[in-house]
C-alpha cells in the first residue's frame, strides 16, 4: 500500500531548514504551555505512591537525557518513583525477550517495531493503549503510524517515537575533485563510476554499499518498478523469484559499472562500518545510504576538510516517476499489559513524548520525534540538526512505502542473515544471481504471513 506523506511534519521541518554503545547501568533517577493536548489529559493524581520501572538501550547521550527526564517526572509527580534499567544493545534483546516471555518485563519499554510481531503475536504483551487514551495524547501522531503500530488483535500495542528512513550522503569534495556534480539521479551515479575510475583511480567509487545496504537499494528499485512493497501491509511477501533475481542483477549491475565496491573489496578494509572506514573517511568512498538520522554521524566522521551533503532520492529506478522509498518506525514506547500501574506509566510515556519539558530534555536522542507537538516545539527552538532535518525531510517527501517488520526478521538481517549471505556470495562470486534469488525468495517466503 503506498504510504501517505506526514504533510504537517514535512511542512515544520521545511520551515525549519529556511528559517549505539554505551555504558549499561541501573539507576532510580519548563517551559509553561497551556495546550491541554500535551500533558496528562486525565487528572495529574495517582492513587497514592507508586513505584515503576522502565527500560531502553542507547548510548550514553541518550541514557543521560532520559534519566534527566525521569528525575524531571519524579520532580513533576512525587508520588511515582521510576526505577530504570538501560544499556548498550549487545544482548538487551535476548534478556528483554525472556522477560516478555516470563510476564516480567518493565511497565514501560522502548520497543523495536519487530517486538510487536515477535513477543506480542497473541496481542497480551503490550497494552492496548487506547486504554489510556486519556492519558497518552494520541491525537499528536498521524493515524497511519499508528495504524502500523497494532497488535494482532488491533489494538495500539505501542506509541512511535520517530520514523526513519535511507536516503543518500555524499562526500563533495571528492565530486569536485572528479570534477562532476553529486548525483541526483541512477543515470548521473552510473556516469560518475565511469568518471571516478578514468580521472581518480580504479580505487575511488561514488558509493559504497554492504549487505544491508544492497538489500535496501534492491527493494526500492524493485518497488519503483513493480509498483507495489515487498512485503504488504499484513506482511504478505509480494514477489516472484525471477523479481528478486531482476533485483539482484541490478545491484551487481553497479558493480560492474564501477559504482560500487565490491563486498570482498569492503571486508578487506577491516572496517566495521562506513563511518570508521578510511576509505570513507579520506573520500574514496564519496557516497553511502544511510537513515536520515545518521547525518551527524558520518559528517563527524568526515571532519571539517571535507564537505558532507545530503542527496537526492532517485527518480529514474524505474520508468522516472517512483523512488520506491520506504521508511519504518525506527522505535517505539510500550507498557506492558501485565503492569500493576498502566495509567502511572501511560503518564511517564505521555511526559517523555508530549510534555514540554520531557521534549526539551529529551530533544532529538530517539531520532526526529513523530510526536507533532515535540516536533513543533523542537523546530522552534532550532534544536534539529539542519542536516538531519533536511534528510528526513526529503526521506517523507519520497517515500511510497511502509517497511514491514518482516524486511528486518533476524533470520535475514545480521551477520548470519540471509542478506550478509546471498549478497555477500554473489559479490564473492560463489553463488549466481539466479542461486542468490532462490535463497532469497525462500527466505522472504518463509517469512511472509
Amino acid at each position: 500500500m503506498m504510504k501517505k506523506l506526514s504533510l504537517a511534519m514535512a511542512v515544520l521541518l521545511a520551515g525549519s531548514l529556511t528559517a549505539c554503545t554505551g555504558n549499561a547501568g541501573k539507576d532510580v533517577s519548563k517551559e509553561a504551555q497551556s495546550k491541554e493536548s500535551t500533558t496528562a489529559k486525565s487528572e495529574d493524581t495517582t492513587s497514592g505512591p507508586v513505584t515503576l520501572t522502565f527500560n531502553w538501550w542507547g548510548g550514553d547521550s541518550r541514557h543521560e537525557a532520559t534519566k534527566k527526564a525521569v528525575d524531571a517526572f519524579m520532580a513533576k509527580y512525587p508520588d511515582i518513583k521510576v526505577e530504570v534499567n538501560f544499556g548498550a544493545w549487545t544482548d538487551w534483546e535476548t534478556a528483554r525477550a525472556l522477560e516478555f516471555q516470563s510476564g516480567t518485563a518493565a511497565d514501560l519499554s522502548q520497543i523495536n517495531m519487530d517486538w510487536i510481531s515477535n513477543y506480542d503475536a497473541n496481542g497480551d504483551t503490550f497494552l492496548d493503549l487506547n486504554t489510556v487514551s486519556d492519558v497518552i495524547d494520541l491525537t499528536q501522531y498521524d493515524s497511519a503510524l499508528l495504524d502500523r503500530s497494532k497488535d494482532s488483535k488491533g489494538g495500539l500495542a505501542g506509541v512511535p517515537i520517530a520514523e526513519t528512513g535511507r536516503i543518500f550522503y555524499w562526500d563533495k569534495t571528492t565530486f569536485d575533485e572528479a570534477g562532476i556534480d553529486t548525483p541526483k539521479s541512477l543515470a548521473e551515479l552510473r556516469a560518475a563510476g565511469a568518471t571516478f575510475k578514468e580521472k581518480l583511480g580504479d580505487d575511488y567509487y561514488p558509493l559504497a554499499m554492504g549487505q544491508y545496504d544492497r538489500a535496501i537499494f534492491m527493494t526500492f528499485y524493485l518497488q519503483a518498478k513493480y509498483k507495489e512493497a515487498i512485503f504488504s501491509d499484513e506482511g504478505k511477501f509480494n514477489f516472484t523469484q525471477d523479481q528478486i533475481k531482476d533485483g539482484i542483477e541490478f545491484i551487481q549491475s553497479l558493480e560492474a559499472d564501477h559504482v560500487i565496491p565490491s563486498i570482498k573489496t569492503v571486508d578487506g578494509d577491516g572496517a566495521a562500518s562506513f563511518d570508521v572506514n578510511e576509505k570513507f573517511i579520506s573520500g574514496k568512498y564519496a557516497g553511502i545510504l544511510e537513515w536520515d538520522s545518521s547525518a551527524s554521524k558520518f559528517k563527524k566522521a568526515l571532519g571539517d576538510a571535507r564537505e558532507l551533503v545530503v542527496g537526492e532520492e532517485f527518480k529514474d529506478l524505474a520508468d522516472g516517476s517512483d523512488t520506491g522509498v520506504f521508511t519504518k518506525i525506527s522505535m517505539l514506547y510500550a507498557i506492558s499489559a501485565k503492569s500493576q500501574h498502566p495509567k502511572e506509566a501511560a503518564m511517564l510515556l505521555n511526559f517523555l513524548v508530549n510534555d514540554p519539558e520531557g521534549i526539551e530534555i529529551i530533544g532529538t536522542e530517539r531520532g526526529i520525534p513523530a510526536s507533532k507537538v515535540a516536533l513543533e516545539q523542537l523546530t522552534k527552538a532550532d534544536k534539529i540538526n539542519p542536516m538531519t532535518g533536511d534528510a528526513h525531510k526529503k526521506v517523507l517527501e519520497a517515500a511510497e512505502f511502509s517497511m514491514s517488520p518482516k524486511f528486518d526478521d533476524s533470520s535475514l538481517k545480521g551477520s548470519s542473515g540471509l542478506y550478509t549471505e546471498v549478497f555477500g556470495g554473489v559479490s564473492y562470486g560463489d553463488y549466481s544471481a539466479e542461486d542468490g534469488a532462490k535463497m532469497l525468495f525462500d527466505g522472504f517466503s518463509n517469512v511472509s504471513n
